[in-house]
């Protein structure tokens, strides 16, 4: 039994890079297969190179595309024999398609065949949320004093909605990026588990949260029922 951790968050700098690692060593220890699948990969892994050079040209992808690309996907993580895959910031691609223009009712139903294709490795979703205006500053304090800049930038010119022209409305947007992305999960047959106000925890209790939340999934993979 294979179990797909898809790690999101309410916007950069909420700690899902640290989540994924600490969740990798956790479940290494406990003598379980990993995949660490990092945020960065998707530009590497070959079942998603085609959908990162398409977005980079073109600034768009289609969504037959990207079903292809989970159902490849899925496969080598089946061939791998792993039983744990640890995704940051990769499915259910909400983000992605938001930025590429995407209405609501089209996500909802491409969310359909993606849970369809994902299926096999049964996906659960970590939501870390919290305040989107604390967790970009502190992203801004780690990346350095441009990076914020290029943030705002970034999401002002794929127009997305509500449209970002300042942090004010960065952080309206990513509040409506939340929305969808939490509503189209919980609304198909993937786990959930939101870890509230996970920018005033510690990392050691953002883990500790995530470690209780996902046991109900984690206890099928380490005894392969």
């Amino acid at each position: 039994m294979t179990v797909l951790i898809a790690v999101w968050g309410v916007s950069p700098g909420v700690g899902k890079s640290t989540l994924c690692a600490g969740l990798s060593r956790w479940l290494t220890d406990a003598g379980l297969r990993v995949d660490h699948f990092r945020e960065e990969e998707i530009l590497t892994r070959p079942q998603f190179a085609g959908v990162a050079e398409a977005f980079k040209t073109t600034g768009t992808v289609d969504l037959r595309t990207l079903i292809t690309a989970s159902a490849e996907f899925v496969d080598s993580v089946l061939a791998s024999g792993d039983d744990v895959v640890i995704a940051d910031a990769l499915v259910p691609f909400v983000p992605t398609l938001l930025a590429m223009g995407y209405g609501e009712e089209t996500i909802d139903a491409f969310m359909t065949d993606l849970t369809e294709v994902l299926a096999p490795v049964r996906p659960v979703m970590v939501f870390l949320d919290g305040n989107g205006e604390a967790t970009l500053s502190r992203a801004a304090r780690r990346e350095g004093a441009q990076w914020l800049d290029w943030y705002v930038g970034k999401l002002a010119r794929y127009e997305v909605s509500p449209p970002v022209a300042d942090v004010a409305s960065a952080v309206k947007y990513l509040l409506r990026e939340r929305a969808v992305t939490l509503d189209t999960v919980g609304r198909k047959d993937w786990g959930l588990a939101v870890i509230e106000r996970a920018d005033e925890l510690s990392q050691g209790e953002v883990l500790r949260a995530a470690q209780r939340s996902l046991r109900p999934w984690l206890d099928k993979a380490v005894t392969h029922e």
